[in-house]
């Protein structure tokens, strides 16, 4: 979260999931959490109850142990004790009562059906399947599967990992990978994120959290779930661009699973594509430059001592074979002061093992032959690629020229049925300025989890829209095909027109044959983007006291600029904003306030339009299911009174009420007199929070509230 959040008295509370201080154990049913429980060093309080009348407290978090035809009576009796957090590890009765329903009705929040559980081995806790002990480390793991989670559970202690979450969500039915993602995002205990997923509940939710996740920290994902065929299904094809888009490596099969899980979790990111390989053996570093030239990477031979120096060094093998003079911890000692990856291959069993397990500890990621740890290296240049993708921001409008839209509509007018013939479909090409090459095929089709995809060449690369150049020169690489500044802008043309008209089904540009283009059906839903674009339709300009600003939705590229407004805001301004004394604002933390996910948060900033400089900014942050958001504002000293920050409130106010939520909450220190007035002016309600009397709760209900009007320029307005 980008402002305080407090644990709220009567609702659910993250906090209480994902790290309890108080733990209950309903029913009879799950001996094996019960026999964690009572056996394992958890810092908080355990209760283990038949029904939810015999609690003596209020716990955090309750394990719904009972039969499958009491979970949702269970559920309304902690309701009604003030616990909203559970997890339900067995199945639902067959009489078709909803998990997620109940939930919404009770306002207990649940994983399951079927979930493994929760362990965070950190503060003890052990309230899952685990068939042993949960190693304690820094890889979170979010999985449905419990014979899954159990294998990588098993797998990790012997080679070291250990974990920071084990969270099980089971069958998704109303606590998903959303809202887990969000809480392992901020969590500074967790190092990097496995995801093991069989289905998702809302591709634009996973993404969006996905998204934001994987900005701090590798984030990792296996499809277990799903009829895909094969890597080259469309299917999977998809669910690997659209993961790739929100900077998450996605992984097959459990050997790759734990091969990734070694490196991302212990390994620096790649500086760059090129590997160094360091051998005391020549013919094992030619094992593994040609392991490398298998993968497309290129490597080369070099002496330790050269790498840190060599800019264009990405990341360093080094490989060892029995028999060679070797010191364990000198060996850690040189990867850690490394300022690139080093992975290490120690080869051999009988003195190999040994060795390996020795460095696993000292937290290097250690491999027993040179194939492995390149495939370790080429993770790590996905993970690399990905989050650049990541990072890519294209509009909803990304053109250099405009489309006549004009010319589409009126195509599509005439239209009788699906299949648009082929007079309209060239009339809707030439508007956009797209035209076939040749030995190239471009083809849009409708993945049935992430709506439009865009698949290009016989090799069917996929990616997903808004493109813009640099996505599209991405997705021309990945076809395998010669880089094309005229295919490029053609990908860019072909994306622009799908987002601009998503009643369009199909389309199809091929070398030899007419182009294909086809509609939805009348009254079928329109497609949807699974990643929303900048949207850069919210820019506006306007004046404050005859200075020209620019509003609009911060940007990554705003970083620098965001730092220089942090340090023109006076203490006072700093502590009711962030609630302490902040001197500077960490680069992680920067990173959360100008890397936004537009979907389900929004940042307006106000900028001198002729310094560029940024003299405001407003945000408002929705909760996992986009019900209710958390705003803030803040406008430097000299732009105050001059109507900014009402102006920005109400661009907050606005976009909430467009996106559906039901209410905007915020908390304000209770000594911020300049801001509860502005608040109140706004139509906000206000409550002091009776277990944190120094704050008060702002409370605008939006559907109910109208929009106050903008407050007079010269109306004293807070910081």
């Amino acid at each position: 979260m980008t402002i305080p959040r407090l644990a709220p008295a009567g609702r659910f509370n993250p906090a209480c999931l994902f790290r309890p201080r108080s733990v209950a154990l309903i029913g009879q049913e799950c001996p094996d959490i019960r026999a964690h429980l009572a056996l394992g060093d958890f810092q908080g309080t355990v209760e283990a109850v038949d029904r939810v009348t015999a609690l003596t407290g209020v716990p955090d978090l309750a394990i719904i142990a009972t039969t499958a035809d009491d979970v949702i009576p269970t559920m309304e009796a902690l309701a009604d004790k003030g616990c909203f957090a559970a997890i339900v590890p067995g199945p639902m009765p067959a009489s078709g009562q909803s998990l997620s329903e109940a939930a919404r009705r009770t306002g207990v929040r649940v994983t399951g059906p079927n979930a493994f559980g929760l362990a965070v081995p950190g503060i003890g806790l052990n309230a899952s399947l685990a068939h042993i002990a949960v190693p304690p480390g820094r890889l979170a793991l979010v999985s449905q599967s419990v014979g899954l989670t159990r294998a990588i559970i098993d797998w990790a202690g012997p080679n070291g990992v250990g974990f920071s979450h084990v969270i099980g969500i089971g069958g998704n039915s109303d606590i998903g990978f959303g809202m887990a993602l969000d809480w392992l995002a901020s969590d500074t205990a967790t190092g990097a994120i496995l995801m093991e997923i069989h289905h998702l509940k809302d591709r634009r939710a996973f993404l969006s959290a996905a998204r934001a996740a994987a900005r701090f920290r590798p984030v990792l994902a296996v499809r277990t779930g799903g009829s895909h065929t094969g890597p080259n299904d469309p299917a999977a094809l998809a669910f690997d661009a659209a993961l790739r888009r929100a900077g998450v490596l996605s992984v097959g099969g459990l050997d790759d699973i734990l091969a990734a899980v070694e490196t991302l979790s212990r390994a620096r990111p790649a500086r760059s594509e090129h590997l160094a390989i360091i051998a005391d053996d020549a013919g094992a570093g030619q094992i593994a430059a040609d392991s490398a030239a298998r993968h497309g990477l290129s490597a080369a031979p070099m002496q330790l001592a050269d790498v840190a120096a060599d800019k264009a060094v990405g990341g360093a093998l080094w490989v060892l074979t029995p028999g060679t003079p070797f010191d364990t911890t000198a060996c850690a000692a040189a990867v850690k002061a490394m300022p690139v990856p080093v992975l290490v291959c120690v080869m051999g069993q009988t003195t190999g093992g040994p060795l390996r397990r020795i460095l696993a500890e000292a937290g290097l990621a250690v491999f027993a032959s040179p194939e492995q740890a390149v495939l370790g290296f080429l993770h790590l240049v996905r993970d690399r690629r990905n989050r650049a993708a990541a990072r890519e921001l294209p509009g909803s409008a990304v053109l250099p020229m405009a489309p006549d839209q004009g010319a589409v509509r009126a195509a599509f007018a005439t239209m009788e049925g699906t299949l648009v013939p082929a007079a309209q479909t060239s009339a809707v090409l030439a508007a956009y300025g797209i035209e076939t090459l040749p030995g190239v095929v471009i083809e849009v089709t409708d993945d049935p989890e992430f709506g439009p995809v865009i698949a290009l060449g016989p090799k069917r690369a996929m990616d997903l829209p808004p493109l813009n150049l640099t996505l599209a020169h991405a997705l021309i690489a990945d076809a395998g095909l010669p880089d094309d500044d005229a295919l490029a802008e053609r990908l860019v043309r072909v994306s622009q027109l799908i987002v601009d008209f998503p009643v369009i089904a199909g389309l199809t540009l091929g070398p030899t044959w007419k182009a294909s283009l086809t509609l939805r059906p009348a009254g079928a839903p329109l497609g949807r983007l699974a990643i929303a674009p900048y949207p850069s339709e919210l820019v506006e300009h306007r004046t404050a006291r005859d200075e020209a600003l620019i509003v609009r939705p911060i940007r990554p590229e705003d970083a620098a600029a965001h730092a220089c407004f942090f340090k023109r805001l006076s203490p006072t301004d700093v502590r009711f904003r962030f609630f302490s004394a902040i001197h500077e604002l960490s680069p992680e933390r920067m990173a959360r306030l100008t890397q936004v996910d537009y979907e389900r948060e929004m940042a307006f900033i106000a900028i001198r339009a002729a310094t560029n400089e940024t003299v405001g900014v407003a945000r408002i942050v929705g909760d996992t299911e986009g019900r209710s958001g958390e705003f803030a504002v803040i406008v430097q000293a000299d732009m105050k009174g001059k109507g900014l920050a009402s102006h920005l409130m109400h661009r907050l106010i606005d976009w909430a009420r467009s996106r559906g939520m039901a209410e905007v909450v915020g908390q304000i220190l209770a000594d911020n007199a300049p801001m509860l007035a502005f608040i109140r002016h706004l139509g906000f309600t206000l409550r002091r929070l009776a277990d944190e009397p120094e704050v008060m709760e702002a409370r605008l209900d939006l559907l109910v509230s109208p929009a106050p009007p903008p407050a007079p320029s010269g109306r004293p307005e807070p910081g």
